[in-house]
């Protein structure tokens, strides 16, 4: 018997605070052969699966979703699952970090509605970013759910995968997995729980060793995400599992070993306000010194249109800087107006977000790359000595091929600024030192400061004086036996 298994999804992460709102072009969609044949989904290939692709929408973090983009995506997703039916399985790629608007858990009415569709004796496997927010709704709609285990996230094939061989398994074998999950009071964001760092880095290898633990299929401690000031924003454990006792003792274990180490999280990389991090790379030899601008990082969900870090490199007269890169659509078009070689005046900054820093410099257009089509042109300007990438869209610069498109050699300048928090895997080996900066943006690192209407309390580090034992919950469609 052939197996038919649907895959799709919607990822992406949002900040509640970012007034930058997604359209349907922030995303990019794959359909159809499409789907199957990208890099994260070519390992659907089994003996006696056929797969069925329907609709993956990802987009670079940033605002929230409009609310007609996403029942655009949504509706476009249940009706290609409608006609997929029948189904032995289903697989949805997500984030859970993702807001809509006038909608406080997204990915729960997402999967409930694939729920309804498929019906109740479908299986349903979901994988996830360690970054994404759980709720109960969601825990109820699947029997299978994994997370990332790396910050920086070098495993998401690895974490695709993962959930769905678990599926499968499921299928072929007639074992009934089952979802168990126990929230930790604690929202901290990913610069200070990078699993390259300690304690995180022990806490998640110690997940294999709780899925070697008889009747647990996939343990996974989920971070959560800061920056969405939403009930369900919570770290927690969440087990997957053919055994509920097994299931609530790893749970519980892993959500009170996240509590204990709670005070213990810190920055990797040497941290403080922008000032201070200016001033170690003024009195540092080596080279390249790598900058992390973290209030205003895309792949947090900040703007990346904020030119703080530009101003206070010019007003030091900086030189043998690359500051990649600052989202400016009305300054790429000027670039692209006068041509490669032209010098203009250029106002830098703030078009997307009105309450964004700006600059106005004079600038030398050194270089121009067209892309695709409009919205992905780039340019690259000097102004004073400092190599400044401008993006019409939002966009990060964290790997080595975003700087050798445009000939640039981010190994080879005295500072690279990129918007970040914790480096890249590409970037990370080639700082010489890493220095973050804690500078102002939608994302920015003061945590307990941050507006917390909605945000369930009490939460660390939002309050720091309270008590806490795990509570294990269930998915209602865990296995009674």
């Amino acid at each position: 018997m052939t197996l038919r298994i649907a895959v799709g999804g919607i990822h992406t992460e949002c900040s509640t605070s970012s007034p930058v709102l997604m359209q349907p072009e922030d995303f990019r969609v794959l359909r159809g052969a499409g789907l199957l044949g990208h890099e994260y989904f070519n390992f659907l290939d089994a003996e006696g699966v056929k797969h069925l692709p329907l609709l993956h929408a990802r987009a670079v973090p940033g605002g929230p979703v409009s609310r007609a983009t996403y029942e655009g995506f949504k509706a476009e997703f249940l009706d290609l699952l409608q006609a997929s039916l029948p189904l032995d399985g289903l697989y949805l790629a997500m984030h859970g970090a993702m807001t809509v608007e006038g909608l406080d858990d997204a990915e729960g009415d997402w999967i409930s509605a694939a729920r309804a569709v498929v019906g109740a004796d479908v299986p349903v496997a979901a994988s996830y970013d360690l970054h994404g927010n759980v709720t109960q709704k969601i825990i109820d709609q699947l029997d299978i759910f994994v997370g990332y285990r790396t910050a920086p996230h070098i495993d998401v094939r690895e974490t695709m995968v993962r959930a769905w061989s678990m599926l499968v398994r499921a299928l072929k074998t007639g074992e009934k997995p089952g979802v168990a999950w126990a929230p930790v009071p604690v929202l901290l964001p990913g610069e200070r729980t990078s699993t390259e760092d300690e304690p995180a880095k022990s806490l998640y290898l110690k997940l294999p060793e709780h899925d070697t633990f008889p009747g647990i299929w996939d343990a996974n401690l989920m971070v959560g995400y800061v920056w969405a000031d939403q009930p369900r924003a919570t770290a927690c454990a969440v087990v997957t599992a053919v055994d509920k006792a097994a299931a609530e003792q790893v749970a519980a274990a892993i959500a009170q070993s996240y509590w204990d180490a709670r005070a213990d999280f810190q920055f990797g990389p040497v941290t403080g306000p922008l000032a201070e991090m200016l001033d170690i790379a003024e009195a540092t030899g080596t080279r390249p010194i790598i900058l992390a601008d973290s209030g205003d990082n895309p792949t947090g969900g900040g703007v990346g249109d904020r030119a703080d870090v530009l101003a206070a490199l010019i007003a030091r007269d900086f030189r043998d800087v690359l500051i990649a890169g600052i989202t400016d659509k009305p300054a790429v078009e000027a670039c692209f107006a006068a041509g490669e070689g032209a010098s203009l005046s250029l106002k830098v900054g703030a078009s997307l977000d009105p309450a964004s820093a700006s600059v106005a410099i004079e600038a030398k257009v050194v270089r121009l790359d067209a892309g695709h089509d409009l919205a992905e042109r780039q340019a690259v300007v000097q102004t004073g000595g400092i190599t400044l990438v401008l993006a019409a869209r939002r966009r990060p610069y964290h790997n080595i091929a975003d700087f050798t498109r445009l000939g640039l050699d981010p190994a080879t300048v005295r500072l690279l600024v990129v918007k970040s928090g914790y480096l890249s895997p590409e970037l990370a080996p080639i700082s010489n030192p890493n220095l973050m900066a804690l500078t102002d943006g939608v994302i920015n690192q003061d945590i307990e400061n941050l507006p917390s209407h909605r945000r369930h309390q009490p939460s660390y580090p939002f309050v720091k004086d309270f008590g806490y034992t795990p509570s294990v919950q269930f998915s209602a469609r865990f296995p009674s036996k």
